[in-house]
């Protein structure tokens, strides 16, 4: 599996936590796509380029991180074809990919910790789109989506 991972400055700490914690699993391939250490970046040219990436195929997901993770969510969304999802909670982690097949998952490194946010990306990998009743809401997602699109 493929996975871009990004930040902002607000969230550096936490994006290497992330990476690291990633590198520890096998076939796992992660590219970091977030700002260096002390480097001022603004969240919205990070997720765009994330999302952008994933929305071309060449990864199969993405984890974002900034102050609050909502920006990043909030701009991720804005790329056709992508469902980005704020995951502060084992629920939500799971249910954004069993539900609504995001792709990317978003995270605040001033909301929550290290060790819940590394528990948080191994449910959310571990997590698959079930389809079922889900199926048609999440096409209807991509069809609000595309009445939208130029």
């Amino acid at each position: 599996m493929r996975i871009a991972v990004g930040c902002d400055e607000a969230a550096y700490h936490l994006k290497m936590e992330i990476i690291g914690h990633l590198r520890t699993k096998e076939n796992i391939d992660v590219v970091d796509f977030g700002a260096e250490e002390g480097e001022i970046i603004l969240y919205p040219d990070v997720a765009q380029k994330v999302a952008e990436a994933i929305a071309a195929g060449e990864f199969d997901r993405g984890i974002l991180v900034c102050g609050t993770g909502i920006g990043m969510a909030m701009t991720a969304n804005k790329v056709p074809g992508i469902r980005a999802a704020v995951c502060h909670d084992p629920f939500s982690a799971e249910r954004s990919r069993k539900s609504n097949n995001a792709q990317i998952m978003c995270m605040g490194e001033r909301v929550i910790g290290v060790e819940l946010a590394k528990y948080l990306v191994d449910i959310w990998l571990a997590s698959d789109f079930q389809g079922g009743g889900s199926a048609a809401k999440v096409e209807r997602i991509m069809e609000v989506e595309g009445k939208y699109r130029k």
